[in-house]
């Protein structure tokens, strides 16, 4: 979800700015999981994992959405009986094309094993003498995956996990000269940065559609249109998420298109052998995903929309009580991640507090709510933003409650940076301990003007910028190797500088924290 692009990187990484599943026993209110009833048993609770009000979206890492009602049922049903899957396969990809008004649907183990699934239908069309050699491609006719740059992501790996070469292409000429017989197929990531750009999906179906090469469009966060946009625009599968905005099982997703190109992709999924074993769907998925798109078609959505914006309607109000606090709903634009949002706005400067600080209290709070941070046109202005996509009805009156008591009782600010007492330019050897392995590869070549840190930061494969600060004898230095590359990785050093030696603790995001140590030249 969310944050497709330059922010996808951030918005993955664990931590106090994200959000997770709203649970009702957060807020003692009824759930869509538990209608009419009291709160549903805090079962993550008793293990020690604290739920939460979700006030930021679809966050895979942190649980996705809420399934509905309907698909929590269908997948109770489905796992009363066996069947067989393949039969099962069929038969729920013939409805899933009748609902959505397509040739053929598959429910895969997610989107991301959906694309892999559709990238190998069109390396290896479903033979399973290939199937069984991926993502060893020696041999193989089909080698490479044509991705234009505004659509290089951190989810292209799943493309590239069938053993595909990328070959990028920035314009149409680029693109013309880039497919012949070893293309196996064109991967877009849907959104505004393909529709506004040269190579939109309508320019490049003009040269895939001659020559023979399918068009896989990744929309893993968008809604759904029925008919689909992307395949009236010419592509030849569309890649969705079934955890998010259709409120499927999180573990489900779909790929829609041609009949031919997603039954190859049913071959190349499990139960049958192969690389993608792994990529397991069980009847229960199938039948909840199943469940998720027929709810999907019967929905009132411009109803759903109104609920949303009522309860944005209900924070404003009472958050604008708050002297110097300002508020504004905006409506969502084009297809990914289609909700309203409300962003939260004051002087920091008059009101001692910042957005950032708020969204952390809030998240170690009681109850534990996930918001975002904000900001305004005014460097001075700061604040918090709201998404109600994943928020549960009665969950708007407690995010009010509790912005309205750190607006009014903010908590403490942050230490404020203190002149800095050492000096940590040179070159640094860094032996790093993550949260499951080592590395001694790491080096730091830092300068320092001040209290600010420049330099690069060199790892097993790649140097990148680095940029950071010192305070006092605390040295904070951050890195990022963006989705340009097809992966995103950011480091954040911090530590204690103690002459030519540095400790303290790295946070790498998505990839968890761990300990680092650094040795001067």
């Amino acid at each position: 979800m969310l944050g497709r692009g330059a922010a996808a990187g951030g918005a993955l990484a664990l931590g106090p700015l994200l959000a997770g599943e709203a649970f009702a026993a957060t807020s003692g209110a009824p759930s869509a999981a538990n209608p009419g009833q009291g709160p549903a048993e805090d079962v993550y609770g008793r293990i020690g994992v604290r739920p939460l009000i979700n006030a930021r979206g679809t966050y895979t890492v942190l649980s996705g959405s809420l399934i509905l009602p309907e698909v929590r049922d269908a997948i109770d049903a489905a796992a009363r009986q066996y069947v067989q899957l393949d039969e099962l396969a069929d038969a729920v990809g013939r409805r899933i094309g009748e609902l959505t008004k397509t040739e053929f649907g598959l429910v895969s183990a997610g989107c991301s094993a959906g694309l892999t699934h559709a990238a190998a239908a069109c390396t290896a069309g479903g033979n399973p003498d290939l199937h069984v050699n991926i993502p060893d491609l020696t041999g193989f006719q089909k080698t490479e995956a044509i991705i234009p740059r505004h659509s290089r992501n951190v989810y292209e790996a799943a493309i590239t996990a069938v053993g595909l070469k990328v070959v990028q292409v920035e314009t149409k000429e680029e693109l013309e000269a880039a497919i012949g017989p070893q293309t196996a197929l064109v991967y877009i990531m849907a959104g505004p940065r393909v529709d506004d750009s040269e190579l939109d999906t309508e320019t490049i179906a003009s040269v895939t559609k001659p020559a023979g090469v399918p068009l896989l469009v990744d929309a893993a966060a968008e809604i759904l249109t029925i008919p689909n946009v992307h395949i009236e625009r010419g592509a030849d599968l569309v890649g969705y998420s079934g955890g998010k905005c259709m409120r499927g099982p999180q573990s489900a997703g779909l790929i829609l298109g041609r009949e031919d190109l997603v039954r190859a992709a049913w071959v190349h999924s499990a139960p049958h052998h192969g690389y993608a074993r792994g990529f397991k769907v069980g009847k229960e998925e199938a039948m909840g995903m199943l469940a998720a798109v027929e709810m999907w078609v019967q929905r009132d959505h411009d109803a759903e929309y109104a609920e949303w914006t009522g309860w944005l309607k209900q924070i404003s109000r009472r958050v604008s009580s708050v002297s110097g606090v300002t508020t504004e709903i905006t409506q969502p634009e084009g297809l990914s991640n289609r909700t309203p949002s409300l962003r939260i706005l004051w002087s920091a400067k008059r009101m001692e507090v910042t957005g950032s600080t708020i969204v952390n209290a809030m998240w170690n709070g009681e109850p534990r709510i996930a918001l975002n941070a904000a900001g305004g046109s005014d460097p001075d202005q700061t604040g918090v933003s709201i998404t109600p996509y994943m928020m549960e009805p009665e969950d708007w009156r407690t995010i009010a409650d509790e912005l309205v008591r750190m607006l009014r009782d903010p908590p403490p600010a942050p230490e404020s940076p203190k002149p800095p007492t050492v000096d940590v330019a040179g070159t640094w050897s860094v032996e790093i301990t993550y949260a499951a392995g080592t590395s001694s590869a790491h080096k730091l070549e830092l300068a320092q003007d001040g209290a600010k840190v420049t330099g690069t930061h060199a790892g097993e494969f790649v140097s990148r910028p680095a940029s950071g600060s010192v305070s006092d004898k605390q040295v904070t230095v951050r890195s990022n190797y963006g989705e340009e590359h097809g992966d995103s990785l950011s480091y954040t050093f911090t530590g204690t500088v103690d002459g030519d030696k540095i400790s303290g603790e790295l946070d790498m995001g998505e990839y968890l924290k761990g300990s680092w140590t650094a040795t001067r030249s």
